[in-house]
C-alpha cells in the first residue's frame, strides 16, 4: 500500500534503495552532502530520513539546514550511518534518533565520523572498506557465541581502530592479528555472514517511518 507522506530518504550504502523500498514507499536519494536537505525542503516532504552521508569526498550535511527542515514542520529522523551522528547531536532541538548507532553516539561510546565511515564505489555504491561500528559491533556478537575471548576482541579492536578507514577490511585486520589460522577462518565467516549493524538499523528507521501516523 502507497504511503500517504511524502517522505525522502538519503540511503545507499547502508542500505540499498532496492531493498529499502521494499519496505517503504518513498523517494530515495543518494547520501546526503551539503544543501541537500536544503533542496529536499523545496519538495515539501512530510518526513526526511537520514541514513547515509558524505564524510570527506564532498562537504557533509550541514546542521543548519536540517534544523531549517525541523523549523519548518518536516519530521527528520536519522540512524544507521551520518544520520545516526546528526540524530545525536540534534537530538534536543527536534531530530528523532535510531538504533544502536545513533545510541553509541548518543551515550558518547562513539564520538567521531571515523565510526560510521567508509568508502565506496561511487557507480555501484558498495562500501569498499568497513565501518569501525561495525567490526567492533561484530567483535562483541563474536565473545557471546563463543568464537572470541575478550582480550582477543579487544586486540582486534585496537587494531580496527589503528587502520584508516578507507583501508579497513576484515582480510586486513585480520591479517594483522595474532589469531591462529583455524580461528581467522572461523571468525571471518561469522564476520562475512553476520548483517552488520548500520543496516539493521537503517531497517528499523524505515519501518520507524512506515508506522508514523
Amino acid at each position: 500500500m502507497k504511503n500517504e507522506k511524502k517522505i525522502i530518504i538519503f540511503t545507499g550504502l547502508s542500505i540499498s534503495h532496492e531493498e529499502a523500498s521494499k519496505i517503504l514507499d518513498a523517494d530515495y536519494r543518494d547520501p546526503v552532502r551539503r544543501e541537500d536537505i536544503l533542496k529536499a525542503i523545496e519538495d515539501s516532504p512530510d518526513v526526511i530520513g537520514i541514513i547515509d552521508g558524505v564524510f570527506h569526498q564532498y562537504p557533509a550535511v550541514g546542521h543548519k539546514e536540517i534544523i531549517k527542515a525541523i523549523e519548518k514542520g518536516i519530521i527528520v529522523i536519522g540512524g544507521g550511518s551520518m544520520g545516526a551522528l546528526r540524530a545525536s547531536e540534534l537530538d534536543n532541538l527536534g531530530m528523532i534518533g535510531i538504533g544502536y548507532v545513533y545510541e553509541e553516539y548518543a551515550k558518547g561510546n562513539i564520538d567521531s565520523d571515523d565510526d560510521v565511515a567508509v568508502v565506496f564505489d561511487p557507480s555501484t555504491k558498495e562500501a569498499l572498506s568497513e565501518a569501525l561500528v561495525n567490526v567492533n559491533y561484530k567483535l562483541k556478537e563474536a565473545v557471546k557465541k563463543g568464537i572470541l575471548n575478550i582480550n582477543e576482541k579487544n586486540e582486534l579492536e585496537v587494531i580496527a581502530k589503528s587502520i584508516y578507514y578507507p583501508n579497513r577490511t576484515y582480510t586486513r585486520i585480520l591479517k594483522e592479528s595474532n589469531l591462529d589460522d583455524s580461528k581467522k577462518d572461523k571468525l571471518r565467516d561469522f564476520l562475512v555472514n553476520t548483517m552488520n549493524i548500520k543496516k539493521q538499523d537503517s531497517i528499523a528507521l524505515l519501518q520507524y517511518i512506515k508506522n508514523l501516523k
